[in-house]
């Protein structure tokens, strides 16, 4: 991870977002804290951050809106907090493009242990050698950049996707034809310190075949297998 990293968090109340601060400025990260969303569009107007930490519960524009349009304009990486307990607001967020989420009352060292897993999961693979250690994974047209962190479509265009996103295709791509469970996936995806909200997992497989499949509810290429996972049927070849 490089440093110093920047990041901006959306956090109404002012003693919560100082604690988070001052306790990241002491681990070489430089947090910025806004209290709503009028702040947060303003603090994106003059600084470039590597990293969103959102407060679902927040006066005027709530969390879940702020995401949503936050991720329809920005490709950062987005960690969302929320003091709730129901799953459906972990869903909503992860629907919405939420990289990875935490509960209300967090420990700090767990924010901090989930901030450097997305920002390594986000991050550029390094040289090796002195040489660009570029990988790419074809399939059926669909291009997987792994160093540009990119997906092109067989008609050329790039898609669009969140750091989860790519992190879980990047995964099937490694795996073709294999069935994995969704505890693998999370472990190749989001690592230790996801915990066991298997339904992310579910969330970002229905998000992934909105993007790769002609028929999500249909899928060709992300199959579902009962009681078991997914498997990416399909042939993948490296370039």
């Amino acid at each position: 991870m490089t440093s110093p990293v920047s990041i901006l968090i959306v956090e109404d109340d002012a003693e919560i977002g100082e604690f988070i601060s001052l306790y990241l400025a002491g681990h070489d990260i430089q947090a910025k804290v806004a209290a709503n969303a009028p702040e947060m569009d303003a603090a994106f107007g003059v600084g470039v951050y590597d990293l969103l930490i959102l407060d679902l519960n927040l006066p005027g524009e709530d969390g879940l809106s702020i995401c949503r349009r936050v991720r329809s304009e920005r490709r950062i990486p987005i960690i969302i907090v929320t003091a709730q307990s129901e799953d459906i607001d972990k869903i909503l967020g992860l629907e919405l493009g939420a990289d990875d989420y935490i509960v209300k009352p967090f420990n700090s060292r767990e924010l901090l242990a989930r901030i450097r897993a997305v920002l390594r999961r986000t991050e550029a693979p390094t040289a090796v050698d002195g040489r660009t250690a570029r990988q790419c994974y074809l399939f059926s047209g669909w291009r997987v950049d792994v160093l540009a962190r990119e997906v092109v479509a067989p008609c050329g265009i790039r898609v669009a996707m969140t750091g989860a996103e790519f992190d879980l295709l990047h995964a099937l791509c490694e795996n073709p034809n294999r069935v994995l469970t969704r505890e693998q996936l999370i472990n190749m995806t989001h690592g230790p310190t996801s915990g066991p909200f298997e339904r992310s997992i579910d969330v970002l497989i229905s998000r992934l075949r909105q993007k790769i499949e002609s028929d999500p509810k249909k899928p060709a290429f992300i199959q579902t297998v009962r009681s078991e996972g997914y498997i990416f049927s399909t042939q993948v070849a490296r370039a």
